[in-house]
């Protein structure tokens, strides 16, 4: 059986992330870290999105970048420009093949391609058992996510942002390459917060999405019929073929995920609440919490109290109430924010930058009854 100072459980973005900074990292040169994880990370099974200002440390990764978004509903469509930021996609294969190479040649760096079984917390070390083989860490680091711990609880709301995606190439010019459809709300909602999601990488190419914020998934053959329905009527029924085709389901929650941390077991990523509530996106936020939870390590501070508040928790938690109780009022609320505020200050607002009286500007844009009415029911 063999013992390593730090095992990290699944090779995605927060895994590998965490094991560069830490294999780069003259602090933990004479620190043993395993990884392990099920699949080659040969595939692109999945696409990341973020914003940001300016130059980022991921741009030589990039695939595709927009300065402006399209939103849309019934009775409403905006186009405009989100600077000062930019908008980035993230390709999964591209991500690996970078970050793999680098990661298996640090000296005290690992690669174990197996799949975890179960997680053991002894007195002084955690045992990890895989199909084949058991292995001892001084520290463990898992980004295996379990829906059950926060589905049992009824105290914080949990909706899932779903989708399937099908990355599209059309006969004809169809697509604004400078333009990316973060949310065109003109489906039906059919009681829920439904909407399209297009990126175009080129005028006849893109990744076109049906997503939902829900507390249940579809069938897959509802995706799908929506799906055609939407390029049916969006591009005049342009002859296409699909490429490449992805699904997700992150969970939208303000549960305490940092409860079941302790100084041996520490969850990172979607395991780890890293995912922003109100909107599911990860990528970045992890971006910006490994480097701070290396700087914990550094620092010999327990693991268990890595952790920071935010007011901007309590504005997720009261958006997510009031979708958990109304889910159909999701557009309207995005509408509205949209309609009458800039989309760089909602994305400002949304990456947890804002001041309060920005953030004042954005709770007022919607209709503030629902937030009133979610307020009071969250106090008492």
């Amino acid at each position: 059986m063999s013992h390593y100072d730090y095992i990290i459980l699944g090779a995605g973005a927060a895994g590998l992330l965490l094991a560069d900074a830490l294999g780069k990292d003259e602090h933990f040169v004479s620190k043993s870290i395993l990884i392990l994880d099920r699949d080659d990370k040969s595939q692109n099974d999945r696409t990341w999105c973020f914003w940001e200002r300016g130059k980022g440390e991921f741009d030589e990764l990039i695939h595709k970048t927009w300065d402006k978004i399209y939103i849309g509903g019934q009775q409403f469509q905006k186009s405009t420009s989100i600077a000062p930021y930019t908008y980035k996609m993230l390709r999964g294969i591209d991500f690996y093949n970078h970050f793999l190479p680098k990661v298996k040649a640090y000296p005290n760096i690992t690669w174990v391609q197996k799949e975890v079984q179960h997680i053991e917390e002894r007195e002084n070390e955690v045992l990890v058992t895989t199909s084949s083989q058991r292995y001892t860490g001084q520290t463990v680091f898992s980004s295996l996510y379990d829906p059950s711990i926060h589905l049992k609880q009824r105290k914080f709301p949990v909706l899932q942002q779903h989708f399937i995606g099908w990355q599209i190439k059309t006969k004809r010019s169809v697509f604004k390459p400078e333009e990316a459809t973060f949310m065109d709300f003109s489906v039906p909602q059919k009681g829920n917060t439904r909407f399209m999601y297009v990126l175009p990488f080129s005028s006849n190419e893109a990744l076109v999405e049906y997503t939902l914020f829900s507390e249940e998934l579809l069938e897959k053959k509802e995706y799908e019929e929506a799906l055609k329905t939407y390029i049916h009527k969006k591009y005049n029924d342009t002859p296409y073929v699909i490429q490449e085709t992805e699904f997700g389901s992150i969970p939208m929650t303000c549960y305490p995920f940092h409860l079941h941390n302790t100084d041996g077991v520490f969850h990172i990523g979607i395991a780890g609440g890293w995912a922003k509530p109100s909107t599911g996106y990860t990528f970045y936020n992890t971006s910006r919490q490994v480097p701070k939870l290396v700087e914990h390590l550094k620092a010999g501070k327990p693991l268990s109290k890595f952790r920071k508040k935010s007011r901007f928790q309590f504005y997720d938690m009261l958006l997510l109430d009031i979708l958990y109780e109304n889910n159909h009022l999701g557009h309207d609320i995005f509408e509205s924010m949209f309609k009458r505020r800039k989309a760089s200050l909602i994305l400002k607002f949304l990456e947890n930058e804002t001041n309060l009286w920005e953030e004042l500007q954005i709770v007022m844009a919607p209709k503030p009854m629902p937030f009133i009415k979610a307020l009071f029911k969250r106090i008492f």
